[in-house]
């Protein structure tokens, strides 16, 4: 029996290859890997034995030989053994293969597109796609999560080699295939030049299971969470400090929260339920911000998430006593913070950095339909203010302009029809989810009751008809900002100038199904 072992992920690797040598294999390697088995006093062959040829071009072609694949993509009939007899070529039982670290290059501060080229593997894939086609007469191992069990089912049997049934032998192929499928579109990706390339005709996705979660949205439903090996920061690769496991929900809207409170310098503080905000607020104090977020809409605060864009403070944290949240996320917490957070048997405490510019991957969203995926990139637009126009009689004041920027900036973030009313950079009411804006309007007029006297009001999308401004009238709304682009634009303009309602157009809409 013989193995042919290259690994860049040696974790394992020794015992392994000292198990299958007791258990009669011969072991081929090259490069690094035959280095590592023969410091530990493991037998190994030379790939370059076995191909009478050496390695070349700097270390580029080692396996690419028909010694080699021959013996990998070999069926156990009587022609294929004819064929490698006839070529003195012997079989290859066992593929142990992982692929050079192409990801941990690029993900490196100060990586070269010279560098990143001379990590991408040919060889390894070549061998694992050889073997992961071969299952039934091959054993395809890429994962050293996987030499433990693989040895133990060979050492209790008479014949190792068969005592890996098909349907584990399948998993193994998949399990393969699964592994270069998300090498090849992390390469794809990092070489991508600019994210118009990624409406291409070909659309890979390089996902790597993070783990398992309980359920999904609902506990029938099974799931789990995956990275994307291209970025370094993000809700997925946070940081779980305190709290038991998090749930697919809770990862939703932490994530939610991360988003938003990430497009203020200020101290922001956001309470998200159920995907959308509830609270928010920024204040040059953390604990005022947190105060003025939560007393938007106590109510629906309760079991949220809580989220912070800058350090929790110890007087942050005192300040939230005897409120309850599901998750509280953070870039970092003072260990003053901590311990008064720990305290909390049933909250979740996160620390997480907010995707950032220097991540690999162009940010897209992705939504799954029947049948296939709709893409499309982020919808992070960096306003320009400059294209904002004035459409009223009235002016908006430096006040009303803060106040817009932070009220136009939230709306990007609720579900559609979406109705957000504000006033000193505090969330006083929010309507989401409406067929229609009127009804989100008096959402968030109930919500904000008598505090939205000369608030701001922002509509991620054109307001169609005067009703609405009429029943912002209601509410006392100073200020209205939206997209503007209705073939009623006129009727609404005029309406709001009879109310002297003052108007802002911004001319992007920001709609989020």
């Amino acid at each position: 029996m013989r193995a042919i072992i290259s690994v860049s992920n040696k974790n394992g690797l020794q015992n392994f290859a000292r198990n299958l040598v007791d258990l009669g294999f011969e072991i081929i390697s090259t490069g690094g890997t035959k280095q590592f088995l023969e410091n530990n006093q493991i037998p190994v062959t030379a790939v370059s034995e076995i191909t009478k040829f050496p390695e070349i071009l700097d270390g580029r072609v080692k396996t690419l030989h028909p010694s080699i694949h021959g013996g990998i993509l070999a069926n156990n009939n009587n022609k294929h053994k004819n064929e490698l007899s006839q070529h003195n070529i012997d079989s290859i039982d066992l593929v142990i293969v992982n692929l050079y670290p192409f990801i941990e290059t690029i993900r490196e501060e100060k990586t070269t597109l010279e560098k990143a080229i001379e990590n991408i593997d040919i060889g390894g894939p070549t061998m694992i796609r050889a073997a992961a086609k071969n299952f039934l007469n091959v054993i395809p191992v890429i994962d050293p999560d996987d030499y433990q069990w693989i040895y133990e089912s060979m050492k209790n049997s008479k014949s190792p080699k068969k005592s890996i049934t098909v349907s584990q032998r399948k998993s193994l192929a998949v399990k393969a295939f699964e592994h270069i499928s998300v090498y090849d579109a992390t390469i794809t990706n990092y070489l991508k030049d600019d994210s118009d390339e990624y409406f291409g005709t070909y659309q890979p996705f390089g996902f790597v299971k993070k783990q398992n979660l309980r359920y999904g949205e609902n506990p029938h439903q099974k799931a789990a969470i995956y990275s994307n090996p291209s970025m370094k920061n993000g809700i997925v690769n946070s940081e779980q400090l305190h709290g038991i496991e998090m749930s697919f929900n809770n990862y939703l809207d932490a994530d939610a929260a991360v988003e938003l409170v990430s497009n203020f310098e200020n101290h922001a503080v956001v309470i998200i339920k159920h995907n959308n905000p509830c609270g928010l607020s920024i204040n040059s104090d953390q604990s005022i911000a947190y105060q003025m977020a939560y007393q938007a809409d106590p109510v629906s605060a309760y079991g949220g998430i809580v989220g912070f864009n800058s350090e929790v403070t110890e007087k942050t944290a005192s300040t939230m006593k005897g409120i309850f949240f599901d998750v509280i996320v953070a870039p970092k917490f003072t260990d003053g913070a901590l311990e008064i957070l720990k305290k909390r048997k049933k909250s979740r405490i996160i620390s997480v950095n907010p995707n950032k510019e220097s991540d690999l991957t162009p940010e897209i969203d992705i939504k799954l339909i029947s049948g296939g995926a709709l893409i499309q990139k982020k919808d992070s637009l960096t306003e320009n203010h400059n294209q904002w126009q004035f459409v009223s009689k009235l002016q908006p004041s430096q006040d009303d302009l803060s106040d817009s920027t932070f009220a136009w900036t939230i709306a990007k973030y609720v579900k559609s029809n979406a109705i957000i009313l504000a006033k000193n950079h505090t969330l006083l009411g929010m309507g989401a989810g409406q067929p229609n804006r009127v009804s989100s309007l008096e959402i968030a007029l109930k919500q904000a009751g008598n505090k939205s006297q000369s608030s701001i009001l922002a509509s991620d999308a054109f307001i169609p008809f005067p009703d609405t401004i009429e029943l912002a009238n209601q509410g006392n709304i100073s200020c209205i900002i939206q997209p503007g682009g209705s073939i009623r634009d006129k009727e609404v303009i005029e309406k709001a100038n009879e109310l002297e309602i003052k108007m802002i157009f911004t001319g992007v809409r920001h709609f989020r199904h």
